[in-house]
């Protein structure tokens, strides 16, 4: 085996195999040929990558690696770590990109010359991109060496799909591979954010010139803020971690156009934001922040005089309260400031007194109440707070715009990680934004029962000053009001009157049938239907089918976020008949896909199963998978969650024609439970809303 060379894990040879790890360790135990491990512990071995390729070769289960899969097992088992190896591969993709003919003259030589050599090139271009004081240091001759042959593979990747894409693919799956070590912002949020701050109507004034769009992100992260802002003039940066520093630095540098004035340079800097401003006196058009919440540590003690504090010195447990007066201080006047915030923030009493400065001196313009779901943490409905720096002649703002998303009903959205309907959350904050964010408005803002609301300031400044949004938004009429609730009445009674004509004729005693059963898996190889899995990368899916909504029996909720990364897989679409399980749980649910739910993408956690209709129907296949014996003995218990293995199902073997017969049976039985279901969710609105009526008084006393 060639020294240093790359080394793989068991779950690194199964992606490679397109096989769960079970079947790698089935592979250890029975091929007495297969190598043996070469690192890592006895729990976690590592295999090395060029044996592992061979051998799968060998055994006819590997036709060839697609080219990027190899480019990240090498980034991932480089002997400096993935990081190291990170930054070496963004610092050569910078070099591919802004001179590729030097790459060209530099990869034809021999690798140790090569990184003799690339060291002056690289460091040239660094500068060029990143500027002095910059975050990535040049990597010395000696780190580089390792280096090589993954280099050359990171620019045959780039030649393949271009050098931002490939660095996107490798820094999207190094944060895969660790998500407790980063914390990210999803693209939907920071392009929300984004646009709060810049309005892409402002990316040109109306002589049709560009005008300033300089942008600070203070706790830049993996740097999502600044990538979402669309033209930018001027991008500066600070982060904490010296290593996702110099990874922000090349992600925004490969994401800027290469050359000319549009590919300005990125200010990324290093250091703790609070204690060491990098970018002392910088003023900016618009602050973009995720900041870290309820830091204790975050320099209380030594910086009790510190200018910034222009609105109050904020309490040891106000961390928060300290980077929002930092956002402020790099505002030029008229600046805007967006700022991702715990819901804590907005009605900690220790903060109150910095609030109401805020809402006093028209610094703070609006509260935005996320859903639960929205970012890390991912349980915690969280706000965004839009703030301007107040100009010398600037009258106070004498509103507040609060707007509270956290309902479904507000925008479109189902609460939850990965079912965020992010356009349409999107568009009701800025709808609301932009109405209230008008110059010299004189009219009043429209208010919108339970979802937003111009609170004057003077209402707000009490003993709390609580600026939560939905403590200051008028309730939503109760179940829409009684006119409301007679039409939800009026379904009702459909609904139970359509529930009575399906109810199922009484069950005909018979004997048990002796019939040959076969499985799901004998199917399969039979070509009789075919069974794929959710993958989880649904990409440009405009819908996605989610686990919750075949347990729920709802049309598909999920939405596919416009990908930062290249797929690895193209998403799976459903199509009529196709029949859908949930792989945890171990409930008896199967679902027949319809028009309504054909073209939407498969979600996470389901499999599919696609029949071939000249040999099985879809609603027979459903209706023998929902049996209670079937899921009991086709279901693993072997941890924490039950979990379905769909190849064991069993399915009798009948002709098409007595299946047909099943599978009109088991339809009715689908409607029949549709209808229930729809009932129950109709009686549960009607008796809530006339609580809600009864005691707001909108509905009153028969």
């Amino acid at each position: 085996m060639p020294e240093n060379s790359t080394e793989v894990t068991a779950a690194g040879i199964a992606r490679l195999a397109g096989v769960g790890r079970a079947a790698v360790s089935n592979w250890r135990r029975r091929h007495a040929d297969f190598p043996k491990p070469v690192g890592g512990t006895e729990a976690s071995p590592s295999f090395a990558l060029p044996e592992v390729e061979q051998w799968l070769r060998d055994q006819g289960k590997l036709a060839e690696i697609p080219l990027r899969e190899r480019v990240w097992q090498q980034l991932a088992g480089h002997p400096g770590g993935a990081v190291t190896a990170l930054l070496h591969a963004g610092c050569a993709l910078l070099l591919v990109r802004d001179r590729p003919t030097a790459w060209l003259e530099i990869t034809a030589v021999s690798d140790a010359r090569m990184a003799g050599v690339l060291p002056g090139a690289l460091d040239h271009v660094l500068a060029d991109r990143l500027g002095s004081g910059r975050a990535v240091p040049t990597p010395a001759e000696s780190e580089l060496l390792p280096s090589v042959p993954l280099l050359r593979a990171v620019a045959e990747l780039a030649a393949e799909t271009g050098a931002r894409q490939a660095f996107d693919f490798l820094f999207g799956r190094q944060l895969d591979a660790n998500p407790r070590q980063y914390t990210l912002t999803p693209p939907g949020l920071a392009e929300l954010m984004a646009d709060l701050a810049l309005p892409a109507r402002d990316a040109a004034g109306a002589s049709g010139r560009r005008t300033s769009r300089t942008v600070l992100d203070p706790a830049a992260g993996t740097g999502a803020l600044l990538r979402a802002v669309g033209r930018p003039t001027g991008l500066y940066a600070q982060e904490a971690d010296p290593d996702l520093a110099a990874l922000t630095a090349l992600r925004l540098a490969l994401h800027a156009p290469g050359g000319g004035a549009e590919g300005a340079a990125p200010s990324v800097r290093t250091g703790d934001t609070l204690r060491t401003d990098a970018f002392p006196g910088l003023t900016v058009d618009a602050v973009l922040c995720h900041p870290p919440f309820n830091e204790r540590n975050w320099g209380h003690d030594e910086l009790a005089y510190d200018p910034r504090w222009e609105y109050g010195f904020p309490a040891r447990t106000e961390s928060e309260l300290a980077w929002v007066q930092h956002a402020l201080a790099h505002l030029r006047e008229g600046g805007t400031a967006v700022v991702l915030m715990p819901p804590a923030a907005a009605s900690r009493r220790s903060g109150r007194r910095i609030r109401a400065d805020l809402l006093r001196r028209g610094a703070l313009r609006a509260v935005i109440a996320l859903p639960a779901g929205a970012a890390p943490p991912y349980g915690i409905p969280l706000h965004i707070w839009v703030l301007r720096k107040p100009g010398a002649e600037q009258p106070p703002a004498p509103e507040l715009l609060v707007v509270d998303t956290a309902e479904p009903e507000s925008a479109g959205t189902t609460s939850g990680r990965d079912r965020l309907d992010w356009p349409a959350l999107r568009g009701a904050v800025l709808d609301a934004w932009t109405a209230f964010d008008v110059p010299g408005r004189r009219e009043p803002v429209e208010e919108r029962p339970g979802t937003s609301r111009a609170v004057p300031v003077i209402e707000l400044l009490d003993d709390d000053v609580d600026l939560a949004p939905a403590r200051h938004l008028p309730p939503q009429a109760a179940g829409g009001g009684a006119a409301e609730l007679a039409r939800v009445r009026k379904r009702l009674d459909d609904t139970l009157k359509l529930t009575a004509r399906l109810t199922p004729p009484p069950a005909v005693p018979g004997e048990p049938a002796r019939r040959p059963f076969t499985t799901v898996g004998e199917l399969a190889r039979a070509g009789a239907l075919r069974l794929r899995t959710g993958s989880g990368a649904p990409g440009g899916a405009a819908r996605v089918l989610t686990e919750h909504d075949v347990l729920a029996g709802t049309a598909p909720s999920g939405t596919a976020a416009a990908p930062t990364t290249p797929t690895e897989t193209e998403p799976l679409l459903l199509e009529p008949g196709d029949v859908v399980v949930p792989v945890l749980g171990g409930g008896s649910v199967a679902r027949v896909v319809d028009e309504a739910t054909a073209g939407a993408a498969l979600g996470r956690n389901l499999q599919l199963l696609r029949p071939d209709p000249a040999a099985l129907d879809p609603w027979f296949l459903a209706g023998f998978l929902r049996a209670t014996a079937n899921n009991r003995q086709a279901s693993s218990y072997a941890s924490t969650a039950t979990r379905l293995d769909a190849r064991r199902l069993q399915v009798p073997r009948l002709p098409l024609a007595e299946q047909q017969r099943y599978g009109e049976q088991f339809r009715d039985l689908a409607a029949f439970e549709d209808a229930l279901r729809t009932a129950g969710r109709l009686g549960g609105q009607l008796v809530q809303g006339m609580y809600d009526g009864l005691t707001e008084g909108t509905v009153a006393p028969g």
